[in-house]
Parts: C-alpha cells; structure tokens; sequence
C-alpha cells in the first residue's frame, strides 16, 4: 500500500473529497475548496497557494478536521508535495549569509536553537546535501515551517520567506511515518 493523503471540501471530512498519492501543484483543479484532510500513510506537505508556495505545513498520519482554525489559514490548502520515506545519512550545511555566506556550520542531526549551538544570529542560505528536513523560523521547531530537499538554497528571502531566516532544523526520520 502507497501513502495517501484525503482532502474534503468542508470541515469534519465532509463534502467532496480528493484522494493523493503524490505530489499535487494545484488542487482547484479537483475541489473549490478545502478545509479538512486525513493523512493515511505517509508524510506530507501541504501549502496555502498553488505550487509548492506560501505558508507550509507538515502532516504526519492522522486527521486534521478544521485546520483553518489550526494553522490559522484563511484560503486553506492549495497543493502538496509528499515526503519520500529516506533511510540514509543526514547532512546539512548553514550558512549565516543569503548565497552561502558569512559564518557556515555543518550538521547531521536537529538543532532545536543555532543561536545557542553555534552562537548564530541567523540562517539565510543552505546547502542540503543528504536526507529531508523541516526548518522553522524560531527556536524550539516552533513558528513557520518550511521543508527542504537535498539542494542548494541561496536565498531564503527569494524563495518568498518573508523573514529570510530559520532558528531551528530537524530531521524528517523513519519516526515521523
């Protein structure tokens, strides 16, 4: 059996639905609209705008019955991305400057605080060279999040975030699944 994620038009898996096995960039195509899901195997992204932009959330196993009131989205979920299950190593290069520059610090495993880690005010750039992560815009894997893949990201403020910065990194694991 593959990962699944269900979307329902209304609150409480009510109205229309739209099963997904995989990455979907636009789901106005399949629902007006969408305010409530259940994730059935799997990890998933889920963003506020179509492809892959805006305001992200990961959701692991389980059911989200109004997750306007929980995130606080007013246009609920317009596309999403599925996170692969990964088994190797983790690594990841930060960098205290948009385009890899400033201070630079290499890790293979969370940081739940760089300012008290590696005494960084900031992470504008990265470069991830193995494994998933979630990055989150203050300590502790609290605030917006964001997921990279393995990739070079020069410029976070570029990429449309907003603050252009992250205070916190984890690893996306076999125990999120």
């Amino acid at each position: 059996m593959g990962n699944g994620i269900v979307f329902y038009e209304d609150r409480n898996f009510q109205g229309r639905s739209y099963e997904c096995m995989s990455d979907c960039p636009d789901m106005s195509s399949y629902l007006s609209r969408c305010h409530s899901c259940r994730v059935e195997r799997g990890c998933f992204m889920v963003y506020d705008r179509t492809n892959y932009m805006g305001n992200q959330y990961f959701m692991r196993r389980g059911e989200y019955a109004d997750y306007m009131s929980m995130f606080g989205w007013s246009g609920g979920i317009r596309s999403c991305r599925m996170i692969p299950m990964y088994r190797g190593s983790y690594r990841m290069r930060i960098y205290e400057r948009e385009n890899f520059g400033g201070q630079m610090y290499e890790m293979m495993d969370d940081c739940d605080n760089i300012m008290d880690r590696y005494r960084m005010n900031n992470c504008m750039s990265c470069n991830v060279m193995d494994g998933h992560w979630l990055m989150y815009d203050q300590p502790h894997y609290r605030g917006r999040m964001m997921y990279m893949r393995p990739g070079e990201y020069r410029s976070f403020m570029n990429m449309g975030w907003s603050g252009g910065h992250f205070m916190s990194m984890r690893r996306i694991t076999d125990s999120f699944y």
